[in-house]
């Protein structure tokens, strides 16, 4: 008897999961590009993993690159933004 919705055989890590963590993690630090990359990758393949019924694992390493690459992105436009109004020396 087969149990619905549970995936036959073993799962198999998402394919970009791992590169999709260190994306995240290395954006707020160091490389604030890479945290819209990491933020687009990561809903992919949340979105892979969501609609792969069991079959795809790899959820919690996609899901904190993700936000990881949420927070980069805002880290990254907020320093474009000090340095911008830091580069006007109060000349609008």
């Amino acid at each position: 008897m087969a149990i619905p919705n549970q995936p036959i055989g073993e799962t198999v890590e998402h394919p970009q999961a791992n590169m999709i963590l260190v994306l995240g993690l290395i954006s707020p630090f160091c490389c604030g590009i890479l945290g819209p990359i990491a933020w687009a990758l990561g809903k992919r393949a949340l979105n892979d993993i969501d609609g792969s019924y069991g079959r795809l694992s790899g959820r919690p390493q996609v899901l904190i690159g993700y936000v990881a690459g949420i927070i980069g992105s805002i880290l990254m436009l907020l320093m474009a933004l000090l340095y911008l109004l830091g580069s006007c020396n109060g000349n609008f």
